[in-house]
C-alpha cells in the first residue's frame, strides 16, 4: 500500500480515566488496519509503569457521574479519590471493560508502537526497568518523524 493509514497519539495524562482513550483508540485503529504509534509523555508515562496505581479524581472531574450526588467540598475529603477509583474500577468490571493491562497486551499483539518520551523519562528520573517491556525511548524529533502524514490526536 503506497499511502498506509496512520494514527499517532500523544498521551500526556496518567489518571485512570485518561489511560483508556489512547489505548482504546490505538487498539481499535490497529484492528482497522492503521499503523499506530502512541507517544507517551509527562504524566502519561504512569500508564506504562510496571508498578502502576492509576487513580480517578472526582474533584477535577465535574462531569463525572457519581453514584450519590455530592458537593465539591465532600469530593476533596481524604479517601474520596480512592473511593471514586474503586467505584469506577468496579463499574468497568461489571460492564466488561478491559483492564489497562488487557489493553496494553492487546496493543502489543496489534503491533501498536509505544514510544516513551526520553526527555520525560530523564526528567522524572525513571529507569527502563520501571516500565513495561517493548517500549521505544525517543525524543520529540521521533514524534515528528512518525506523525508526518498521519492523523494525530492529543489526549
Amino acid at each position: 500500500m503506497a499511502n498506509p493509514k496512520r494514527l499517532t497519539i500523544i498521551a500526556s495524562k496518567g489518571t485512570l480515566d485518561f489511560a483508556y482513550p489512547p489505548l482504546i483508540l490505538a487498539t481499535t485503529a490497529a484492528t482497522l488496519g492503521y499503523e499506530v504509534t502512541v507517544f507517551w509523555t509527562f504524566y502519561g508515562l504512569q500508564v506504562l509503569r510496571k508498578e502502576r496505581d492509576l487513580k480517578l479524581s472526582p474533584l477535577g472531574n465535574p462531569a463525572m457521574p457519581m453514584p450519590i450526588p455530592m458537593p465539591a467540598f465532600v469530593q476533596m475529603l481524604p479517601g474520596m479519590e480512592g473511593l471514586a477509583t474503586l467505584l469506577m474500577k468496579q463499574k468497568m468490571v461489571n460492564q466488561g471493560v478491559p483492564s489497562i493491562d488487557d489493553l496494553l497486551q492487546m496493543a502489543k499483539e496489534s503491533k501498536v508502537k509505544m514510544v516513551a518520551c526520553q526527555m520525560t523519562v530523564d526528567l522524572f528520573g525513571f529507569k527502563p526497568e520501571d516500565f513495561i517491556d517493548g517500549l521505544e525511548y525517543a525524543g520529540a524529533a521521533r514524534f515528528f518523524e512518525v506523525a508526518e502524514n498521519s492523523m494525530t490526536l492529543f489526549i
